[in-house]
């Protein structure tokens, strides 16, 4: 009888693990810039496909639309409601053009002809307070992000169309309150507008969301204090995105492992109760998303939410460092480098105008290794090679992202490296004999939260004990 109840005790367990992949979140992602009755937007499409690719990467169903009319907005929106019913967490997400109409906002479709007041309440634009009620109101977690605070040409219309009654026409969107379990975030803040960004790329407001909010083991709204600090600092302080939350958890759309573990068991979603959420496991996580950080804000975050915790000496010689500047010997390592070169931000954008081919790539690589700052010499900038970035980055007082820009990657060249290293490089070599005794290595697997190992692991118990069992 003891087996029965164990084996049905670790059935269940098997059960659970599985359970924890099988979470449903759904996304609604359209970005609408071909307008038809005043000038395109070329940037919201690309915001879209973009966002889109990086929820997919994180295990979300993403409903999907570039460009949309009214008829078809409404089409993907019923679609994503029937979808994002009782989900674990729904996404809202939308770039283009929005209007704030005596204290309501609204989203435009590309069709739309908006020549007064009426025309938006009548069903020219989409009401989004009424959207997200009827598309999103039982999910368990929802998220809405809204990069449509450009300054809208309708609005002129309205307004020169109303002379007979007053009319509150908002150069931006306006404020909006979220409901339990909500966060809602604008590209910046009420009744201002937001930059589209340079043709052809991201705006500064997806982008930053692109890079921080599916980082692992980052807590959305941290996520969101550091989409806030890249925005602002990308657009030298002209835009400071806003939102506004009502979570009553904390909220990982990739948690790690560490952080899964940490905290017990968060649900499915990765969303972690309240009480358990300031957790030790948490706060590491935390801690070392920002240890490395050149950005006072990010470590007085940390500060903020663990007033009293076990980083808190290290955050606190961190900031002092920070304001007192690179040290002597990175000052006299660094010695006629620009200024600049300790301030200015990099990104992938920064990174891409610098347009290093492959083999720039590798000399970049086997320039990191020479350094001291192993790593594979393979020409291409992966995981590995982004975090072997940051700690060079750190180590010269350089803001310290993975990135590069023209100025550090010129400082990276003037660097002296004491020799060549190829010990580490993937390009191809004359083949050699392995020695017979050695065996093979380990296989390699991707980090998925150790739901897979957690399943064999309690199926081989499983299986040992029935065996055993049965020869009884």
């Amino acid at each position: 009888m003891r087996y029965l109840t164990l084996l049905a005790s670790l059935m269940c367990m098997a059960l659970s693990v599985s359970a924890a992949k099988a979470d449903r979140r759904v996304a609604f992602v359209v970005g609408n810039g071909s307008y038809k009755n005043v000038a395109q937007l070329p940037n919201p499409p690309i915001d879209a496909k973009a966002m889109a690719s990086t929820l997919r990467n994180v295990g979300f169903e993403v409903i999907e639309g570039s460009n949309l009319t009214r008829d078809q907005m409404t089409e993907k929106l019923l679609d994503f409601g029937r979808k994002a019913q009782g989900s674990d967490v729904a996404v809202f997400y939308y770039a283009g053009h929005g209007i704030a109409v005596s204290g309501s906002n609204y989203l435009l479709p590309v069709d739309a002809d908006i020549k007064s007041e009426m025309d938006v309440k009548l069903g020219a634009a989409i009401n989004i307070d009424l959207t997200l009620e009827q598309t999103m109101g039982d999910a368990k977690v929802k998220l809405v992000f809204l990069d449509a605070c450009r300054d809208n040409p309708f609005a002129a219309k309205i307004k020169s169309n109303s002379a007979t009654r007053s009319v509150n026409v908002q150069s931006g969107l306006a404020e909006m309150k979220s409901g339990e379990g909500t966060l809602i975030a604008f590209a910046t803040g009420p009744g201002q507008t937001a930059l589209d960004g340079q043709e052809g790329n991201n705006s500064p407001f997806t982008r930053a969301l692109i890079d921080n909010i599916t980082k692992p083991g980052v807590e959305i709204q941290q996520a969101m204090t550091s989409v806030r600090a890249q925005v602002n600092e990308e657009t030298r302080k002209g835009q400071l995105p806003w939102g506004h939350t009502n979570l009553i958890g904390a909220v990982y759309l990739n948690p790690s492992q560490t952080t899964q573990v940490a905290n017990a068991a968060p649900t499915a979603s990765g969303v972690v109760p309240a009480a358990v959420s300031s957790s030790d496991g948490v706060e590491l996580e935390y801690w070392r998303s920002v240890k490395e950080s050149n950005k006072p804000e990010e470590l007085n975050a940390y500060l903020s939410a663990y007033p009293n915790g076990q980083f808190k000496a290290l955050a606190l010689a961190r900031l002092a460092a920070i304001k007192s500047g690179p040290s002597t010997a990175t000052r006299n390592l660094n010695s006629g480098i620009d200024p600049a070169t300790f301030t200015d931000d990099s990104t992938q954008l920064t990174e891409d105008q610098i347009g290093l081919d492959k083999g720039q790539r590798r000399d970049v690589q086997r320039r990191l290794t020479g350094l001291g700052f192993d790593t594979k010499v393979t020409g291409v900038f992966n995981d590995d090679t982004r975090t072997v970035l940051k700690r060079w980055q750190a180590a010269r007082g350089y803001p310290s992202t993975g990135y590069l820009n023209k100025l550090q990657h010129k400082a990276l060249l003037s660097e002296i490296v004491a020799a060549p290293a190829t010990a580490s490089d993937d390009s191809p070599k004359p083949a050699r004999r392995a020695p017979q005794a050695q065996s093979a290595p380990p296989a390699q697997h991707r980090n998925s939260g150790g739901g897979d190992a957690g399943a064999a692991f309690v199926g081989g118990v499983v299986g040992g004990m029935m065996g055993g069992m049965f020869r009884r």
